[in-house]
Order: C-alpha cells, then structure tokens, then sequence
C-alpha cells in the first residue's frame, strides 16, 4: 500500500499534547505474576497518561522484549510506548519511539533505524533524550532533533532556575523526572512553570499514586484545556474560546480582516464552513487511514482566525532578519547555523517595553507573545530550515506550508534556488500557495547587473515550477534594514540614510514592507486579495485532500473488483474441473465395460462350446433321462471361471472409482478454500456455513458400487443353466430311437459329413427338431449379451451419476463457502462506487466554492 500521506517523504511528525505525564515501568514491573501494575497501566492511559517509558530494569533484553508485547497489548493506541536505550527492541514491538541517554545514539540514527524496521507508517518515530544538564538540554532541543526530553533533576532542585536557564531556551517539550517523591510529599509546579517550559512529569506508578488532585489540577490547568482545539469539527465552532491577545488563535477579536463583512458575506463563511465540514466527513469515512485530514480540521478551525503569513526558505537565508526587520526589533536569533527548531508563532502582546514571552501551548504549538503592532493583525510563523538533515525538522516546516495564507520565501544572495529549494517549490505547487520570494543579503553583489541577472533567472525559474505567470520578488538585505530601523529607533541617523546602498534595488526592504502592509488594509486590492486567501486555505487543502483520497478510493475500488472477479472465476473454474472429471474418468467407464466385455465373450464361448451335438452325453444325462436336480457342468464353470472373479473385479474397480472421486472432490475443495482464506483472511465465514460444507465435502456417492452389488451370480449362472436346458429339451426331447440312434452315430462317425449321412436316416421329426438346434444356441448367446449389455449400461449409467452428484456437491461446496467472499467483495465495490460518488459531489461543491470565492464582492 502506498504512503496515506501528502508530504514528499511520506511520513508526519508525531503530536506531542501538554501538559502530560510520562509513565516510567521497569520490565521487572510489567512481568509481575499479578496484574496488579498493568491494571493500573490500563487505568492510566485510559486518564492523563500519554506516554509511557518501559526500562530493562534487572532484566535481560529478552525479558524487555516480553515485557514491551504484553505492555503494548494493553496500551494499544491510547498513549505512546517508549523504550529505553534500545532502539532494536522498539523496532521490532513497533514501539513508537525510544529515549535515549544524553551520551547515546545520535538521534537521527535511532530514527532512521525505527524507520527502516516501520515500513508501513506514515508516522515518525519519536526520539526523546534524558538530560540532566543545562548544556545537554540546549544541544539535545538546538541540534540533536530529539521531539522532547527528560529533565531528571534532585528534590531539592529550584524549579525557578530550570525556568529560567532551560525552559524558557527550549522550544520543544521538556518532562520533569524527580529522582524520588518522599511519601506524602506535594508536587509544587505551578501554573506558571507550565506556561514557562515545564510539558509536564515523568513518574512511576506509586508515585502517580501520590500526586494529589491539586497535584494534577495544577498540571493540567483548566486554562490549557480550555485553550484545546476542536478536534471534532463537525461540532459548533462557536463554542471556541476567546483567549487574552488580541489575535490569539482562539479568540474572535480580529477574523482575518473580516471584521466589517455584511451579513451576505457572513453566510459565505457559515456556507464554506459547512462544506468543508461535510467534506471532513466524507473523507474520513473514505480514507479514515488518512492521517492528513488534521491538515483541513486545523484550516476550518482557523476560519476565524487572524491572516497567517508563514516564512520558509533554507537555514541561513537569513528568515529570522528578515521577520525582525519587518518587526523593527531583534526578537529572533539568526545565525549560520540552524536556530529554529520548532515552529515558532508571532503573536501581539501589549507590552511597555520591548519584551516577549514564549511558551508553549496544549497543542504542541510554541508561541511568543510581541509587543508589534503589526501583529494586532496578523500571525507570523517562523519554520526551520527546508535544507535541514534532521527529518523531523524538515517534516514540520512541510505539514505548517498548507496552512499557510500567505508564504514568504526568502532566499540568500549567495546560492539562489538551490535543489533543495527547488524541491520545496514543487512542494509548494502541490498545494497551489500564494508565494512572495524575498532574495536576502543582495547587497552581497558587486552592481545592479549581477543582481538583476539573478532577479530574471530566479522569476524565471520560479514561475516555471509554480506554474505562475506572474512572480513577485523583492530583493533585500535584512540585516542592514533592521539596523537601519534600530539607529533610527535610537535617534543616531534616519532610516533613509543608513538604507543608501552603493546601487538601486539592493535593498527594497521599504517595498516589501508596502506590500505586506497593503495586505492588512481591506480597502486595498491585496486587502481584498487576503481575504479570499484566508478563505481559499482550506478549500484547496480539502481539494487534495479529497484528490489524494480519489486516488486511493479508485485504487481500492479497482482491487475489489479484482477480488470480485478472482472469486468469480474461482467459482466458474468449477466447469472446467468437472470437464476434466469427466475426461478422466473415461478410463474407469473404459476398464468396468471390458471387464464385462471379457466376461460376455467368455460366457458366449461357453454357450456355443456346451449346446453342441457332440455333447451326447449331456443329452443323455439332462434329457433322456430326466435328471433335473443336480447343476450342469457348465453352470460351475461359469460362475467359477467367469462371473465370480470378473464379479469382484469389478467391485474392486467401482470401489477405487468412487475413492477416486470423492478424493479428488476433498482435495479440490480444500483447495478452493485455502484460495479464499489465504487471499481474503479477514473474511470469516459463519459456522453453520463451515459445518454444511464440509458435511457436503464428506459425502461419497457410491451408484456403481451398489449397482455390481445388488447384482446376483448364482441368478446369473442358474439363468444360464435354464437356457441351456431348454435349448437341449426342445432340440433332442422329441427324437425318439431314431434320433437318438442318430444322436449315437453322429457321436461316433470322425466327419461332418458322416454327421450328416447319420441324420438323414432319421425320421422326418427327428432331422426337424435337429434342424432348429442353432437358432436355439443362438438364443443363448444373444440372452448372454443382452444381460451383459444390460449390466454394462447399468453400470456407466450410475458411474456418471457418481460422477455428476459428485461434481455437483463439489459445485455446492465452493457456492456455499465462497459466497460470503462474493458477498463482502460485492459489498466493497458497492460501498467504494457509493463513496466514489460522494467524494466527486464534494468535489463539484468545492470547484463552485473556489468560483465564487475569485468573485467574492467584500464590502469596503
């Protein structure tokens, strides 16, 4: 199955909620023979605990191993699993993440090696880093890549300094672990601490015990919950909550410049929102292994939230000097080496003096609080750099770009469009992002040629990949604007003086000031344009969104009438077993027909050789003198040396033909079904269904078998009997001594022609009765082969029933246990065509949407 996902490499970052409490377990713990501690796991991550930590403990990795399975059984889905130090056994539990010590493996390393073992996720492993000091924290969060850590510190530790020394430096999640909580002993985290860095506690289960419930009121405090998004979209956005800033995400205050809409306008937005919402739902229930539909949930959400303008270019373009000369302060670190590490959003705080605060939200976000005017109305995020090597890095600056309503890609003068900028332009285009390029530090080149030069080919390029006619690019250098900005502040020089440059347009950071300034007036048309790019964001996330899953419904669509036609002809390959039956069984018909055949002819060979004229002295003993009673020769013989063994060959025969049968049935018919359970395993059929088939597989049809054996020798042979009597009665009965006395001579006389000579001295009545001699022994040939025939047909007639029956209960057979197969892929094409039809009316609903928001008419 291909990647569920939308980013270029396949994978998302995975979310962190905070506040949290990490649940630390020793395998020694979790291999206990009571279920007293897994009980208590069950109950925690059914509550508050969202990650839990498993450590080897005393324990051989053999022991960690069985313990992360059955602890993993029990957690499922509800928290993250983390295993200690070794990165091979959280790769092969499928363990979502390890922690490593502050000396162990280099984080991108034990991420990739989770990664190789998880080919089928399209979440990134977490990688966590316990660190005990200040210096190890800083370069675990600034440039291992770790998604958060663990503080272990002392009892007796002063929180106040933490704060103030790492967590207000750290822009990722930091869990505190206390070496030992005394019994009895509070836990004093303050709200405040948590606002400061402090995501939250790494305890064990009795120490979970202890905490209080002002303990964990103070941990989760009802400000962040309340702060929690909606996740649910389809319920009322009315009921999210105002926070205090005046463009917090949560509050109403400012709605993206909207804020003197008509009522016609109003409805629009109630109308968008409702689309978008209906669409949510369709693709969850379409593709609901589509992680990307937070991307639309957070857009929706965001309606009503302040214009985002999102900045993204490699690390070292030089981002961060260009968002503090925007700002006029040096609110950011810039530097050659990567300073953003998490995404960072701008928002406006009032302030007397030009101070911010950070913290970081419920959601994961880490924001700072500005005294910038231009904040009031708009948001600014900062991302890290596109050219990182840390994977989790580069996925957050991708997952943060559909959000975005406005991107500014900034450039460095030194290297402009270089591969791995081209590669996120593509990206871009992917989501069809409004993108305003700013080529920093063009003061770098040495006159206006150069840099026009690199002016036209960066359009050039640019407009190729986005597919844009036009391009819009402003080429500054950050650094001497905010400078400028900075002396005029402190009344040394204006602002115009120190932004001479040798040349034209070497610095038009005034410009691009402009241009983003006319964006927060809605009287003006790039006003107006951002506008219709707020409302724009989530549409065009729903439409790839909804083409991404398109795909997949189709692609699953085309499987399932695979599957419906390889269950279709699995159950018409039937016919073509039964015309392979029926071919081979000719040889068995062929050898019970010349069984008899043999037998026919060696009856009829004893016919003719018994009704002859030289057999005077059967004549004698069965006709002259009567004897009546006891068996002719000629009947032992037939039954011994004919009937009986050809009898039980052919009962041999027919036996090992329906073995044959039945056998072939058993092994096609579990071949069928090993078919469907091996190619459709999640399909289980009923049991009653099961046991009726396999009641029908075992049947054997035995016709031939019954037939030979309701079939009488001792009749055959006494009928036999009975017609050579009645040819030898009706033939010499009536000769008298004169026949007789021919009788005698023909016995005696070498020739036919002496034969003859003897019968013509007989009586008239004598020579006529001789005379129809013949026609009498042919009677008994033709009886012979009449029974004979008769036998024969019987027999093939009830082996083709067995045949038949036999190929019809393997018919049954397959019909019944592949039915519920033919049923749930039928089922699946129905459902998938049903929902094809769905997402295409979403589709037609979100192509009106986008008209009529390009000929939105916004009230000035």
């Amino acid at each position: 199955n291909p990647p569920r996902s939308l980013f270029p490499g396949g994978y998302k970052r995975p979310e962190i909620k905070v506040p949290n409490i990490i649940l630390r377990l020793s395998s020694d713990d979790v291999l206990r023979d009571d279920r007293a501690i897994l009980d208590a796991v069950d109950d925690a991550v059914s509550g508050r605990v969202g990650i839990v930590l498993l450590t080897g403990g005393e324990g051989s990795g053999k022991k960690l191993y069985e313990a992360a399975c059955l602890l993993k059984s029990v957690i499922r889905d509800r928290a993250y699993l983390l295993i200690d130090e070794r990165v091979d056994i959280a790769a092969a539990v499928n363990a979502s993440g390890v922690l490593l010590s502050d000396q162990g493996l280099p984080t991108i390393v034990a991420r990739n090696t989770m990664m190789d073992a998880k080919t089928d996720s399209v979440i990134l492993p977490l990688v966590a880093r316990n660190v005990q000091t200040h210096d190890a924290a800083l370069d675990a969060s600034n440039s291992e890549g770790a998604d958060f850590l663990i503080y272990t510190i002392n009892e007796d530790a002063q929180l106040e300094d933490l704060v103030t020394s790492v967590f207000g430096r750290v822009r990722i999640p930091v869990f505190l672990m206390i070496d030992s909580l005394k019994d009895g002993t509070s836990l004093k985290i303050s709200p405040d601490s948590l606002r400061s860095g402090v995501s939250g506690l790494v305890v064990s289960v009795d120490e979970l015990n202890l905490l209080s419930e002002d303990d964990l009121n103070n941990l989760f405090y009802r400000e962040y919950a309340s702060n929690k998004k909606v996740e649910d979209v389809g319920q009322s956005f009315d009921n999210i909550r105002t926070k205090d800033t005046e463009n917090g995400f949560y509050g109403e205050k400012m709605i993206s410049g909207l804020t003197r809409l008509e009522e016609r306008e109003k409805q629009f937005i109630d109308k968008e929102r409702s689309i978008l919402v209906e669409a949510i739902d369709v693709i969850q229930r379409a593709a609901p292994l589509m992680g990307d539909i937070s991307l639309l949930k957070d857009a929706v959400s965001q309606l009503n939230e302040p214009f985002s303008l999102v900045i993204v270019g490699e690390f070292n373009s030089g981002k961060s000097s260009v968002i503090n000369a925007f700002l006029g302060q040096r609110y950011l670190e810039d530097g050659v080496i990567p300073t953003t590490n998490e995404i960072t959003f701008l928002r406006y705080s009032e302030s007397e003096f030009s101070e911010q605060r950070c913290e970081r939200h419920p959601d994961g976000q880490y924001i700072c609080y500005i005294p910038a005017p231009v904040l009031k109305e708009m948001v600014i995020v900062d991302t890290p750099g596109t050219n990182v090597i840390l994977q989790r890095q580069q996925r957050l600056t991708e997952e943060f770009v559909p959000r975005a309503d406005l991107l500014l890609f900034v450039m460095s003068a030194d290297r402009p469009l270089t591969e791995s900028e081209v590669a996120f332009l593509r990206y871009i285009q992917q989501w069809k992002k409004k993108v305003v390029f700013v080529l920093n530090k063009s003061d770098l080149y040495r006159n206006a040629d150069e840099l026009e030069e690199a002016v036209a080919f960066i359009k050039e390029n640019a407009g190729r990949m986005l597919n844009a006619e036009q391009v819009t690019l402003y080429t500054v250098s950050a650094r001497s604007a905010l400078e400028a900005k900075l002396s005029a502040f402190s009344g040394v020089q204006k602002q115009e003086n120190i932004l001479n440059t040798q040349y034209p347009g070497a610095n038009n950071f005034s410009d691009l000031e402009k241009y983003l300034y006319s964006f927060l007036d809605p009287s003006t048309s790039n006003g107006i344009e951002r506008i219709k790019l707020k409302l724009e964001t989530p549409v065009k996330i729903a439409e790839q969104l909804l083409s991404a899953c398109q795909k997949l419904v189709r692609e699953e669509k085309q499987q399932a009438e695979e599957d419906l036609v390889s269950v279709n002809n699995i159950l018409s390959s039937i016919k073509e077993y039964t015309l392979k039956m029926e071919s081979d069984s000719i040889s068995w018909k062929r050898q019970i027909l010349s069984l008899i055949d043999n037998a026919q002819a060696r009856a009829i060979k004893l016919a003719e050789s018994t009704l002859r004229l030289s057999n005077i002295d059967l004549v004698a003993t069965y006709v002259l003198k009567g004897d009546k009673s006891s068996q002719m020769p000629v009947t032992s013989r037939l039954r011994n040396d004919v009937i009986d063994p050809a009898f039980l060959e052919a009962q041999k025969l027919l036996g090992e033909y329906a073995t044959w049968l039945q056998s072939n049935n058993a092994r096609r018919g579990n071949m069928y079904k090993e078919s469907f359970e091996k190619r459709w395993p999640s399909v289980v059929p009923s049991i009653k269904s099961q046991m009726e088939a396999s009641e029908i597989l075992r049947t054997k049809h035995e016709r031939g078998v019954t037939v030979i054996g309701e079939f009488s020798a001792a009749a055959a042979s006494k009928l036999f009997e009975q017609e050579i009597r009645e040819v030898l009665l009706v033939t010499f009965g009536g000769l008298g001594a004169s026949g007789l006395s021919a009788s005698l001579l023909t016995s005696v006389l070498p020739t036919t022609s002496e034969d003859l000579l003897a019968l013509g001295l007989c009586s008239a009545g004598g020579l006529f009765a001789i005379s129809n001699f013949p026609s009498g022994r042919q009677r008994v040939v033709d009886k012979v082969r009449r029974t004979a025939d008769a036998l024969a047909r019987q027999l093939e007639e009830a082996m083709q029933k067995d045949l038949s029956e036999t190929t019809d209960s393997l018919n049954d057979f397959v019909t019944l246990i592949g039915k519920p197969y033919q049923q749930v892929a039928q089922d699946r094409v129905n459902k998938l065509s049903s929902t094809i039809d769905e997402l295409t009316a979403i589709e037609d609903k979100l192509q009106t949407l986008q008209i009529e928001i390009q000929n939105l008419h916004v009230s000035r």
